[in-house]
């Protein structure tokens, strides 16, 4: 009991709840993104989504940290929750899992509110097909090489990662509101 309320001792179903609180927070911004919004750099240095000569949007991108981290835009941020949302999609179907230079950005703000949809979508899907069993399994992605991490323990990686980005877009979209 938990405060005169029984406990829900389903993990599955905590972490969907954690998981629709976190979307709950992200589809209020969603709703309120301009167009403009998604490349605007707040300060220097910046990372953004860049159109390649291909006509496909890529991401800055350094293999180490630069010092100091740059600022990301909505955009990037958008192509990060795109990537590393369906890498863990991947793994959580058993599907092999896509590279990061073969993620691309949609190339505009509403098409990347789709996007970020639709994953949201295939990642419900994928979630609410899981057993017990499942949780348990061990889950290499986003620590490899470590058979006490399971896929509970990255679907509760994935929420905390998705609540940080939801912060992000949604402080760069005030900031962005109040000063434009």
């Amino acid at each position: 009991m938990c405060h005169g309320r029984p406990v829900n001792a389903s993990r599955r179903a905590l972490l969907r709840k954690q998981f629709d609180l976190t979307w709950s927070l992200f589809d209020y911004h969603l709703r309120r993104l301009e167009p403009a919004d998604f490349l605007w750099e707040p300060a220097a240095p910046s990372w953004t989504v860049r159109p390649a000569p291909d006509g496909t949007w890529v991401p800055d991108w350094s293999e180490t940290e630069p010092d100091p981290v740059p600022v990301p835009t909505i955009g990037w941020l958008s192509w990060h929750i795109g990537w590393w949302w369906g890498v863990a999609t991947d793994h959580v179907r058993g599907r092999t899992p896509r590279e990061r230079t073969d993620v691309t950005w949609p190339g505009d703000g509403e098409s990347a509110v789709a996007w970020l949809r639709g994953l949201r979508e295939d990642w419900l899907d994928a979630l609410d097909g899981l057993t017990d069993t499942d949780l348990d399994a061990p889950a290499s992605y986003p620590v490899p090489d470590d058979p006490e991490f399971t896929v509970a323990d990255m679907l509760a990686w994935a929420n905390a990662e998705l609540m940080k980005n939801v912060a992000e877009i949604g402080q760069l979209r005030l900031i962005r509101a109040t000063t434009g």
